[in-house]
């Protein structure tokens, strides 16, 4: 007889698989400053359609740096990147590098900045 994993294992098996692919991004360097203008507006136009657009939630859940406290940051990274199967959220992998979803998630975990203001200081 085989078990059934419950769909709640399925999703954070397919994510912890997904979260292998991250580590090497802690390696990579920042976007570069153009690129990061790109990403702060990707984030506030595109997940904001879904997430908000302040980012404090809507069909999705909030992603203030209140809300991601207790998340860890290779699972955010893994899920911006790959998404999350089951659900609404589609994976970036076809916009987004591995480095640059770990870039979006540590922003995300500071408090994302604003489209308008100035570029976000590199990070690693």
């Amino acid at each position: 007889m085989t078990a059934v994993l419950p769909v709640s294992h399925r999703i954070a098996l397919i994510a912890g698989l997904a979260v292998l692919a991250v580590p090497q991004a802690y390696a990579a360097d920042a976007p570069s400053p153009a690129r990061q203008i790109e990403l702060v507006r990707m984030v506030r136009q595109d997940c904001g359609s879904c997430h908000g657009m302040r980012l404090t939630g809507g069909l999705g859940p909030a992603l203030t740096r209140e809300a991601l406290a207790d998340k860890p940051l290779e699972s955010l990274a893994a899920t911006i990147f790959a998404g999350r199967p089951g659900t609404p959220m589609p994976g970036w992998r076809a916009m987004l590098s591995e480095n640059e979803a770990l870039w979006i998630a540590q922003h995300l975990m500071r408090g994302f900045p604003e489209e308008s203001g100035p570029t976000p200081k590199a990070s690693r």
